[in-house]
């Protein structure tokens, strides 16, 4: 166990502290500092590990793609809604997960969402299948297919996982 687990952290707890306080004075000086060091190391253990960036570059390629996306979607979604409401085919499909970790997941699951007319309903308890609302479904396989290849690929090589 290091002496500061989270340098960042106690930096920023020391100056918030302080902030806070509107005092420079040195009891909440020397309480700031309690805190700063206190802190971090009482809730390290809590910590989970992230996969980290592999590709940074393809992170920000990625983020173009769903903003452009997103776009796109808008203009798709209120055509389906401004016309007949009975050419509408919402549905359920269950997408298996290859990326594995909470991060990735929570990305993915984030990213359907965020794309008007599809809506991450749920992760299955055992990690290995998302649930996808769509507002308008005609092919189920074909849904399936471009969230895993828009999305999931990206998303495994961006994380390496």
């Amino acid at each position: 166990m290091t002496f500061l687990p989270m340098p960042f952290h106690s930096l920023l707890l020391f100056v918030v502290w302080l902030l806070l306080n509107n005092s420079a004075s040195p009891g909440h000086i020397l309480l700031a500092v309690f805190f700063a060091i206190s802190i971090p190391l009482l809730v390290n253990s809590m910590r989970d590990e992230h996969p980290k960036l592999k590709k940074p570059w393809l992170a920000f390629r990625y983020f173009l793609l769903v903003l452009k996306d997103i776009l796109v979607a808008n203009f798709q979604v209120a055509l389906l809604v401004l016309g007949p409401i009975k050419k509408l085919e919402p549905g359920f499909v269950a997408v298996p997960l290859d990326v594995k970790s909470d991060v990735g997941i929570t990305l993915l699951a984030s990213t359907v969402s965020l794309t008007p007319g599809t809506l991450s309903a749920e992760v299955s308890e055992d990690k290995q299948w998302l649930y996808v609302h769509a507002l308008h479904m005609t092919n189920e396989q074909e849904l399936i297919d471009e969230i895993k290849q828009r999305y999931e690929r990206p998303i495994k090589e961006i994380l390496g996982c």
